[in-house]
């Protein structure tokens, strides 16, 4: 948009990237890479933009990582070459993963027995593949110490010459239940040690397995990688209130916020009702300093398109689908008028990315 007064053309609940914030994050989580000898693969699934992806690309990154078939062909169409599907393989997919796989080096990724015959049987141009190893997340992979299950989907994936054994990699989702910064690296800790046995056990048959880690809490305040050959974090790039409450990044550092609408004041109750519910937001929720849930904080936006943050936090307490309820103080209450613009700093960034990203953001800066 060119105006310096972004504020005036916003008129539904609008998705505001702080460009400079933003290029920040990747240039800071890029060094850390450089720094700690591993590759750094972002995972594309945060922001979902050919521009912000861009921003990567400046930044001198080459290898990415995507949620989904269709998200890896959106990124192919703008030049990205080395993609790994960072999500249990779809078979249903099978003949658009062979033709993206024909001009793409594609990784995709396999989380449990029985996916590979069929995968075996189907693709026709060569792939290389990662298991996934649950190293505590609980959510999907092979258990680090079923060695028969994952020799049966090694041996199956041998019948097919265009399959390439690439290696074992993980998503340490269970980071985002810790309490703290030390229950973090201790869970980085133990997860890269599950995956260094595991090489070790498999390096008769297969010397060259890659150990590829994800998730931004770890790989945020990481100061060893340990034998980590790349990281795949995604939500850095914005970062969010749940990173900030983890003790990850600073309020400064998150680099989206919601332009909300207000819609209706009621003072006798120190609530501002705003036009933006889960459907903007999701249902995500997280918990204030003195306990109580909410679903972002409030922010102030400027006419540049940025935001302040109060010296008192105010936060959004309740949502519906369209509507959202801030409790505040009658001060707040009284400076606003239906028809201003509040900010909302989401709790999950990539929720609320995936959410407005059609046709409701800005790039400021």
């Amino acid at each position: 948009m060119e105006s310096d007064n972004f504020l005036s053309a916003i008129t539904r609940p609008t998705l505001l990237i702080d460009r400079a914030k933003a290029v920040a994050n990747i240039e800071r989580m890029a060094g850390k890479a450089r720094s700690g000898g591993v590759v750094l693969r972002p995972h594309f699934k945060t922001h979902q933009t050919i521009e912000v992806g861009r921003w990567f690309r400046d930044a001198g990154i080459d290898r990415i990582a995507v949620s989904s078939v269709s998200m890896a062909n959106f990124f192919a169409a703008d030049g990205w070459t080395d993609i790994m599907v960072a999500f249990p393989v779809n078979l249903r997919e099978i003949e658009e993963i062979n033709h993206l796989a024909r001009y793409t080096n594609l990784s995709l990724t396999v989380s449990s027995c029985g996916v590979m015959p069929m995968l075996s049987s189907k693709i026709q141009v060569p792939v290389s593949v990662f298991l996934e190893i649950d190293v505590g997340a609980g959510r999907t992979g092979f258990a680090p110490n079923d060695f028969k299950k994952m020799n049966l989907a090694i041996e199956q994936a041998a019948g097919n010459p265009n399959i390439r054994l690439a290696g074992l990699m993980t998503h340490a989702g269970h980071t985002y239940q810790a309490q703290n910064l030390v229950e973090i690296q201790r869970i980085h800790k133990t997860g890269m040690e599950l995956l260094s046995n595991l090489k070790s056990h498999f390096t008769g048959s297969l010397p060259n397995l890659a150990l590829s880690w994800g998730d931004t809490p770890t790989c945020a305040i990481a100061t060893d990688y340990y034998s980590a050959d790349e990281i795949r974090p995604g939500n850095f790039v914005y970062y969010d209130l749940m990173q900030w409450q983890l003790g990850v990044c600073s309020l400064h550092d998150i680099a989206v916020a919601v332009a909300a609408p207000v819609v209706a004041l009621h003072p006798e109750r120190n609530e501002i009702v705003v036009y933006t519910g889960a459907v903007h937001l999701s249902k995500e929720v997280a918990h204030c300093p003195a306990g109580k849930p909410h679903y972002g904080m409030v922010v102030m936006p400027e006419p540049t398109g940025r935001w302040k943050i109060p010296e008192e936090p105010v936060y959004l307490r309740r949502i519906s689908q369209e509507h959202g309820v801030i409790a505040t103080d009658e001060a707040l209450s009284w400076r606003l008028a239906p028809g201003d613009l509040v900010g909302i700093l989401p709790v999950h960034s990539c929720l609320t990315a995936d959410l407005l990203r059609h046709d409701s953001t800005l790039i400021i800066g």
